[in-house]
């Protein structure tokens, strides 16, 4: 399964990952340094829960810290693929519920984890447009550039799912 697709226009973010309301951070595995340099974004320790879209060996997290990983493409997801974001956004409301830092990463910490958190934001009573404006202030302008992402959040995920399910 491919799960990452080919975009050489988008820039890498300037950082590893961002806080998008707290304890609530949208990351990835690589970001761009102040010279422009290409950087591995790894996570040690600095959260207690970390979700991985899109699985690189060597970018942790450290042993002992919480783990969910669950690669989708950027691109259409199929009804069992939604139905893995919806389960990851709730862990991420529990984990935020029980004061515990929280990470959502894919590969820039654009899309695949936009989409996890604004969902996340969504069940935390935010509307989607907002959830998807707070995303970009906070991220960047490149966050949740995926049309078809911001579509599954604008309809609901539940609703996108149910979908998939009848075009199976």
């Amino acid at each position: 399964m491919r799960t990452r697709r080919r975009e050489p226009d988008v820039p890498a973010p300037d950082s590893p990952w961002s806080e998008i309301s707290p304890g609530l951070w949208m990351g990835g595995h690589e970001y761009r340094r102040r010279g422009g340099q290409l950087e591995r974004a790894v996570v040690r320790d600095e959260f207690d829960l970390v979700q991985t879209l899109l699985r690189l060996p060597g970018h942790g997290p450290a042993s002992g810290v919480e783990h969910h990983v669950w690669p989708i493409p950027d691109g259409p997801l199929d009804a069992t693929q939604l139905a893995g974001v919806i389960r990851l956004a709730q862990a991420v409301g529990e984990a935020l519920d029980g004061g515990r830092r929280v990470l959502v990463r894919c590969y820039h910490g654009y899309n695949r984890s936009g989409l996890v958190v604004a969902h996340a934001l969504v069940r935390r009573g935010y509307p989607p447009e907002a959830a998807i404006r707070l995303i970009r202030s906070r991220r960047s302008p490149w966050a949740l550039h995926n049309e078809l992402f911001v579509a599954y959040l604008r309809a609901g995920l539940p609703t996108a799912r149910l979908l998939e399910e009848l075009a199976e």
